[in-house]
């Protein structure tokens, strides 16, 4: 079957197309150059030109501070977007697979938050990004499905983990956040359970796609200082107060994985076995 790719230019979309390529499936890679996924008419005209199965949107407004001064666009990306693609899709009948994330809740939980936990954003980013979700849920009840994740690093692009591997050669000690807590995952790892899910017709709704097990940042930078031969307690913890930004993380984004047993897949491998495998590519 054929999957069409939005927002392929970034970590996670490059990581689909990877996958799809491995599996031998018929991929269509869009940037935002190929198609403004807020343009109604593009849409219909790209999905009926190409007749995709499966969509899998990428595409995103990531820019989550920002996202406090300019609303309106991350809206525009954030939930416009979703609900044109959602459209699009239930014209041509193709079933949508739309990334979401942890914003779209509080962060003040203390166990893992369920795929049916009310969302209560606290983030103009997180408003845009329930309003996309809600967007595809509602115009795809039967072959819509939103999946969420959370702490992404990857092998194309910046992110957290790259950013310790940096540190570690040009500081003696660096200081990290340990009071936020969540679950570094590999993008790999969630384009192989985008996979999975576009491959399960009946699945729908809301999955969450995050490596298992829970770590703060602290944490995290540790284990990348240890992969890397060196001494973790250069890594010294901090708390969030120390580095203010305008669209505070959630303090607590472990999500539950529960869905994904209802259709015979396994949840997504430990975050460290994640991070080992990763550095083969990242290192």
């Amino acid at each position: 079957m054929t999957w069409l790719v939005t927002g392929a230019g970034g970590m996670l979309g490059q990581d689909v197309l990877a996958r799809l390529a491995a599996e031998g499936e018929d991929a269509i890679a869009l940037r935002h150059a190929d198609l403004d996924i807020t343009d109604a008419a593009a849409a219909r005209v790209v999905l009926a030109e190409h007749e995709p199965a499966v969509v899998v949107n990428c595409a995103a407004y990531t820019a989550v501070d920002d996202a406090e001064t300019h609303e309106d666009e991350a809206f525009r990306i954030n939930g416009l977007g979703p609900r044109v693609l959602a459209e699009a899709c239930a014209a041509s009948g193709a079933r949508l697979l739309h990334v979401s994330t942890d914003y779209v809740f509080a962060g003040d939980g203390t166990t893992p938050y369920a795929e049916d936990a009310k969302p209560a954003p606290r983030t103009a980013y997180g408003r845009t990004k329930l309003a996309g979700e809600e967007a595809v849920l509602d115009t795809l009840p039967e072959s819509g499905a939103v999946v969420r994740t959370a702490w992404l690093y990857g092998a194309h692009g910046p992110n957290f983990v790259r950013t310790m591997m940096r540190l570690e050669s040009e500081r003696e000690t660096i200081d990290v956040v340990a009071d936020q807590r969540g679950q570094p995952t590999w993008t790999a790892d969630v384009a192989e359970r985008l996979l999975a899910l576009g491959r399960a017709p009946a699945a729908s709704g809301v999955f969450h796609a995050t490596n298992s097990g829970e770590a703060t940042w602290h944490e995290l930078a540790q284990e990348v200082f240890r992969l890397l031969g060196a001494d973790p307690d250069r890594v010294r913890p901090t708390t969030t107060d120390k580095f203010p930004r305008p669209a505070p993380r959630p303090a607590y984004s472990v999500l539950g994985h529960d869905r994904w047993a209802e259709f015979g897949i396994q949840p997504i491998r430990e975050w460290r076995q994640a991070l080992r495998a990763a550095f083969i590519t990242l290192a």
